[in-house]
């Protein structure tokens, strides 16, 4: 089916390579296919000099992707899904979701350092990150580290640990991976240790409700168990009212017809942490997820989110 297809792209390296992929797939199904790729600029890209925490967390690398979708300047935007807020404005919708890559964490020690793994460095170790949720984590599997916090693309972080003397970093695995700095990894973080952030490591393309056109070449991509898993993993966040200034972790698994989904939600200095785990058939992974954040909620984490929010609002 030869067609015209306009995608959307923030301009981080690993947001190309992202787009890039979605379109060397696309290419593959249908040779006739003429795509054009747009880079646009978010106001996550834009400010760069203050966490993430600090400026907001609805749609902070999405919002001027989705306003160019509905302005009919582009036909569909592809997503890292961690990034795309749990509401999909009005004429919106996720068409949709790429196989996920490995959602692990990894700790990438500074080179010249000579401990790698991170139960292994030195008491007031320094680890860098920008993340909320894996300093919570980190912090509470390792109440004597310091974290600092870090922005920037993937090759910009790696490059200030490379020229600090902070002990390592924490990244995402899928990222690393993706942009060939794999061989950086020193140590791939249990999940006992840090659980993911929702959607990490699958992509989401999102397109305006309604367009036969593109949905139809979209529905070739669509991967059902990465669909269902995130599905799961979204709900949750969503009934725990989520976002970049919550530290909140959560991964879903699909084996046979069965979805098992775990999650936690820590303080902000990671001295408290509430975990849990949910299973049921994958057909209901939405009640999966708001069960499980119920769960949650009652264990304490409505304290520990009450807390962190009454803090971040003053």
């Amino acid at each position: 089916m030869p067609s015209n297809i306009r995608i959307g792209t923030r301009g981080s390296e690993l947001a190309l390579w992202q787009t890039h992929h979605v379109k060397t797939l696309l290419e593959g199904r249908f040779p006739d296919i003429i795509i054009d790729v747009q880079t646009i600029k978010t106001t996550g890209d834009k400010i760069l000099d203050a966490p993430l925490a600090k400026i907001g967390d609805k749609g902070l690398f999405t919002k001027e992707l989705e306003v160019a979708l509905l302005d009919e300047r582009i036909d569909l935007a592809v997503h890292s899904f961690k990034d795309v807020p749990t509401a999909i404005p009005e004429g919106l919708a996720i068409a949709a979701v790429l196989e996920r890559e490995d959602v692990h964490d990894v700790f990438i020690g500074h080179p010249k350092s000579p401990n790698q793994l991170f139960m292994t460095l030195p008491h007031h170790a320094v680890i860098a990150t920008g993340s909320l949720r894996r300093k919570c984590q980190a912090l509470n599997a390792r109440q004597d580290i310091q974290i600092v916090d870090i922005r920037g693309n993937l090759n910009t972080r790696i490059k200030k640990l490379d020229e600090s003397n902070w002990d390592g970093i924490i990244l995402a695995k899928a990222g690393v991976t993706r942009l060939g700095w794999a061989q950086r990894i020193t140590e791939i973080l249990p999940f006992e240790i840090m659980l993911p952030a929702v959607g990490q490591g699958a992509l989401a393309i999102e397109m305006r409700s309604g367009d036969k056109r593109v949905e139809e070449l979209l529905r070739t991509l669509h991967h059902l168990p990465t669909a269902l898993t995130v599905t799961a993993e979204r709900s949750l966040l969503r009934h725990l009212e989520g976002g970049c200034q919550i530290p909140i972790g959560a991964y879903g698994q699909v084996q046979g017809n069965e979805l098992r989904l775990d999650a936690v939600i820590g303080s902000l200095d990671g001295k408290r942490i509430v975990k849990g785990s949910r299973s049921g058939n994958f057909a209901d992974a939405e009640r999966i997820g708001i069960e499980l954040a119920e769960e949650l909620l009652k264990r304490g984490g409505k304290e520990i989110l009450d807390e962190i929010r009454n803090i971040t609002s003053s």
